[in-house]
């Protein structure tokens, strides 16, 4: 079976290749770019960052304008013009730009790394080895509030990289003005290389429309480093020279706990750094000594009504910051590396990193490295752990990679320790797998082949995948296959459904599995109509014993119309079938029997006009669940006074009801957020969180003044009650941090 699946996936990649239309010209030049060029000229006038575009230079370089429009629709001009014009000096690269509209502005957020969806705003795209592979993305929106992050071939932007650039806009009656710095030392680049991939996105809210400079399909990103026009350079830019940053921190925390029915009292300060090296122009040297996440933003809680655990995003900068050179190995939810194991046990309770260090970027223009190293201390009964990572990423053909990796988590333990728990000693995990990727983008081919090193464990012990997507304008194809052996273990990673738990005996059983997944989506674009995207998608997921005998499929069909004016409405039904191999409980009563459960479902949501000062959107779903009836409901209600303040409610209802002895039971989560902006340096957020199946209710509150650049000040409170007994307390701190950016 393997052999057909490997034979299968060549033969579509040499079909693949087959479909690419034409590569590169002699000049390093794709189609597109020959299309779409410009060039860049050198300045010794000195630019004021003040989004006034007064200067002489703004008046003489090439100006760039004829955005397309990329979303809703693509192939036709922007509805609004956009005028851009570039240029550089020894130190910065310089870019101006002239955004038309009615003026009056919608943003989301004046935070930084807010984004670019949802927000009137301008972006830049840059390509600086023009290998369509790796590049950067700054983007500044109509109230000066700065993102930026670095990209990658299959991965967009999350935000999590920083560097210190500048920008600044002005607002004015039928449009708006936006004019950056970027310094070279932020990039990595070769300054022989005199052509770089360069595109540009206007987002404009109010029109609900995205445009591009060059003409990127609605089907891509507007960021998709495939589809980038070519910058010239008329002199070579400057050498990027030495980039060290130092960033200390300082802290000090007040906290209180219930233990055996006192209250515990405890203060404490702490104080440590992060550092970062530019080894050469495409290399980096992170370092970090007692790192403090006290100012990271708490996990969003969800009710889970699954039989496994879930997965919760990584929001630890340090861990987010060219984390696709580690974290993207597998699929979800299997992946070899889950940076969260790192810093915290089982139960999600913190253990303190002494220190780390990763080395990351591009050795040679064609392979990138990532190698990193971390070491935990000692928290109660949990021992000290050493967690190492090594991955090397090489770009074949065009866009297409070969990804090898190595994991080790050392565990520090005493002889007697390794006895009675030898699966804890260590566990080591290697993998290579290949990605496929056409000129275009439109295909997708990969293969995989994943193994875990466990003490005595010698069988069953592989990971392995392989699968096609296909992405045209109107359709897109996924086939994914997976083997999960029982004896794969991730003690740096997560596999969501290898543990089952059995509600009779409280204990978790071990037991791999085969899954295969299929989407297949149709796009149809109507013209002239208040609807502009109807998606038709229909999704298949079938998973099997490692025995070959069936565990469990559902099959799902589901309609979504998106509307002009930014809403939508969408709809359809799902039939799931079970063959329940422990027994389980959803509601505290008597388990259900292991056996096969048959059930339907069906749902229906809307979500209104996001840009409207109040909005609101809802889900419901109706139907059997495991051999009872199932009813949730989900609501957002949201209120915006742009751009200062923003309430944001989400609420979740969950009903389940069982026959006789196995039960019935309410979930509840209701979760409001507060952002006030005061100025785009100064904010202010609170989360609260009711959640009866976690029996947690929390309150988050962070105050954070920018007082520099990429130095702040926070103040974090954080608040823990049960919901049952209702609002007894169960521990609360208040945070004060301080840290410094230093550019040396």
């Amino acid at each position: 079976m393997k052999k057909l699946w490997l034979t299968g996936l060549l033969w579509l990649a040499v079909w693949a290749q087959a479909q690419v239309p034409a590569s590169k010209s002699a000049s390093g030049l794709t189609p597109l770019q020959q299309s779409f060029q410009t060039s860049i000229r050198k300045t010794t006038v000195p630019i004021k960052i003040d989004g006034r575009l007064d200067e002489a230079v703004w008046k003489e370089g090439k100006e760039i304008t004829g955005f397309w429009r990329k979303f809703p629709t693509d192939g036709a001009p922007g509805a609004r013009q956009t005028l851009v014009r570039v240029t550089f000096d020894d130190k910065h690269l310089y870019v101006g730009a002239i955004a038309y509209d009615s003026g009056k502005n919608f943003i989301q957020t004046l935070k930084r790394d807010g984004g670019h969806d949802g927000s009137d705003g301008f972006a830049i795209v840059l390509d600086p080895l023009n290998q369509h592979t790796n590049g950067f993305f700054f983007v500044v929106n109509a109230f000066n509030s700065q993102s930026e992050d670095q990209l990658t071939t299959n991965n967009g932007p999350n935000f999590s990289w920083d560097h210190t650039w500048y920008s600044a806009t002005t607002r004015h009656a039928d449009h708006w003005v936006a004019e950056m710095a970027i310094p070279f030392k932020s990039l990595r680049y070769n300054s022989t290389q005199l052509t770089w991939g360069l595109n540009f996105v206007r987002i404009d809210t109010k029109t609900n429309e995205y445009s591009c400079w060059t003409k990127v399909p609605v089907n891509f990103a507007s960021w998709d480093l495939g589809y980038t026009g070519a910058l010239h350079w008329e002199t070579a830019p400057p050498a990027a020279g030495s980039n060290i940053v130092v960033n200390p921190y300082i802290t000090g925390q007040a906290s209180s706990a219930q233990t055996n029915g006192s209250q515990q009292y405890d203060g404490k300060a702490n104080a440590g750094f992060d550092a970062k090296v530019g080894l050469t122009s495409s290399l980096n040297l992170d370092l970090t000594v007692n790192p403090d996440f006290s100012q990271i933003e708490v996990d969003q809680q969800v009710t889970n009504l699954t039989r496994f655990n879930i997965f919760l995003p990584e929001r630890r900068t340090f861990f987010l910051e060219n984390a696709d050179l580690f974290a993207n190995y597998g699929i979800d939810p299997i992946r070899p590396f889950y940076s969260r194991r790192i810093g915290l046990d089982a139960n999600n309770q913190a253990v303190p990193i002494l220190a780390g260090t990763r080395v990351t970027g591009s050795v040679t223009p064609s392979t990138r490295l990532g190698v990193m190293n971390m070491q935990t201390g000692n928290r109660g009964d949990y021992k000290a752990e050493n967690f190492t990572a090594v991955s090397v990423n090489q770009r074949v053909l065009k866009r297409s990679s070969i990804r090898t990796y190595f994991l080790n988590r050392q565990g520090f333990l005493s002889e007697e320790e390794k006895r009675q728990n030898p699966l804890a000693a260590y566990g080591r995990n290697a993998g290579t797998e290949w990605l496929y990727t056409n000129t275009p983008g439109t295909v997708n081919v990969w293969g995989a082949v994943h193994k875990s090193f466990k003490p005595g464990i010698h069988n069953a012990d592989l990971f392995w995948n392989g699968g096609f997507a296909v992405d045209k304008r109107r359709f897109n194809v996924v086939l994914d296959w997976v083997d999960v052996g029982t004896n794969y273990y991730t003690d740096m990673g997560f596999v969501q459904r290898i543990e089952n738990y059995d509600a009779l005996r409280d204990t978790s059983i071990r037991l791999g599995f085969k899954h295969l997944y299929n989407e297949m989506q149709y796009r149809i674009f109507p013209e002239k109509k208040a609807v502009n995207t109807i998606r038709i998608n229909l999704e298949n997921f079938v998973v099997w014993n490692p025995d070959g005998s069936f565990n469990e499929r559902n099959h799902t069909f589901s309609t979504n119309l998106q509307f002009d004016n930014t809403s939508n409405i969408s709809g359809g039904t799902q039939l799931n079938e079970v063959q329940l191999l422990f027994p389980i409980s959803f509601t505290g009563a008597t388990p259900l029997p292991a056996g096969n459960y048959r059930f339907w479902r069906y749902f229906a949501g809307y979500d209104a006009d996001f840009r409207k000062p109040v909005a609101f959107g809802g889900r419901i779903s109706v139907g059997e669940f495991y051999g009872g009836q199932f009813t949730s409901l989900r609501g957002t209600l949201s209120w915006r006074q742009v751009p200062n303040f923003s309430l944001v409610l989400q609420a979740e209802y969950n009903r389940l009801k069982f026959p006789g002895e196995y039960g019935e039971g309410e979930i509840l989560l209701i979760a409001p957020r507060i952002d006030v902006n005061f100025t785009t340096s100064i904010f202010w957020t609170t989360f609260l969180q009711y959640n009866t199946q976690a029996n947690n209710f929390n309150i988050n509150s962070r105050f954070q003044w920018r007082f520099r650049p990429m130095s702040d000040l926070y103040v974090v409170y954080t608040d823990n009650y049960f919901t049952d007994p209702l609002l007894k307390n169960k521990n609360r701190a208040l945070v004060l941090k301080l840290n410094y950016w230093l550019n040396i």
